[in-house]
């Protein structure tokens, strides 16, 4: 049996086949690795487990790739860091509040906007095609322009060109949307 850090090459060669068995041996045993590297960065965190789960499920999606079985631990070790840069990126921030549905929160008014104007984002986001807001959706969460057209399958320059097409479409939405707010004195 040859090893390389801890693993046996012929297990990764048995899970790169699709040996199911070989395949959750592996992972378990790269769990306590990543465990101590995300505990080492971030502290004892909840945080953790969720960045541990979701660099095995990079390895687990990724293993056939893998051309050389020697650098399963680089492999995997790489993808930690992707879920850390993902961290700290804010991707894994609550993205909504939740709440119960039988007592939702009362709507809240902005502080300095007129009582009764209400801005509708949901309406400014709509006229947008479905690309739009998924270039939108993708730099909300953190991602480079450069990461967003490798995703989308174009050019850095044509992405930053749709964001910048997007906010000005959305801009005038919600400019007429409180340009009537006013005529009609809300």
């Amino acid at each position: 049996m040859a090893y390389q850090y801890g693993f046996d090459i012929d297990l990764v060669e048995r899970a790169q086949a699709g040996d199911d068995h070989a395949r959750e041996q592996l992972l378990r045993r790269l769990e306590p690795m990543l465990r101590a590297f995300f505990i080492k960065r971030i502290g004892l965190k909840p945080t953790v487990d969720d960045l541990i789960q979701n660099t095995l499920l990079r390895v687990h999606g990724g293993l056939e790739a893998l051309k050389d079985p020697q650098r399963l631990k680089a492999f995997a070790m790489k993808a930690a860091l992707f879920e850390l840069h993902d961290l700290y990126r804010g991707r894994y921030g609550p993205k909504e509040s939740l709440y119960d549905p039988e007592h939702p929160p009362e709507r809240a008014e902005r502080a300095g906007a007129p009582a009764g104007i209400v801005v509708d984002l949901e309406r400014a986001l709509s006229i947008l095609t479905p690309r739009a807001r998924r270039i939108l959706e993708l730099r909300e969460y953190g991602y480079r322009y450069q990461e967003i057209a490798e995703m989308i399958g174009t050019s850095e320059a044509a992405i930053k060109m749709q964001v910048k097409r997007a906010f000005e479409k959305m801009r005038n939405v919600l400019t007429a949307v409180l340009i009537a707010g006013v005529l009609l004195g809300l």
